[in-house]
């Protein structure tokens, strides 16, 4: 399950709050800073779909070249072709993913 505008959804309906540990909020708020979306838009949807609590050890989150990310990023059609040319060159998903999403 992905949220709009940037955000990241872990497990759950969508229907509650998924409850995830202050730094892991911390980081998903954080991450939007690179949202093609706009920032606003996708902090406001981080807030509505989580809230601090316990932390959640199935979350993904994972830092390469700095920058660290959680959960599943929605990447502009740009970033997707970044990382479909980043694949082609040898670098995993994972890495190409986040290095796309926040550094292109």
């Amino acid at each position: 399950m992905m949220a709009a505008s940037g955000a990241t959804a872990a497990a759950g309906d969508g229907m509650d709050q998924h409850e995830v540990g202050q730094e892991q909020y911390d980081t998903l708020i954080a991450q939007c800073r690179y949202a093609d979306t706009g920032k606003a838009k996708c902090r406001a949807a981080v807030r509505e779909m989580y809230r601090v609590g316990t932390t959640d050890r199935r979350l993904d989150c994972r830092t390469y070249s700095g920058v660290t990310v959680c959960g599943t990023l929605r990447l502009s059609k740009s970033e997707r072709a970044c990382v479909r040319d980043s694949q082609a060159k040898g670098i995993s998903f994972r890495r190409a993913e986040v290095e796309c999403y926040a550094l292109s």
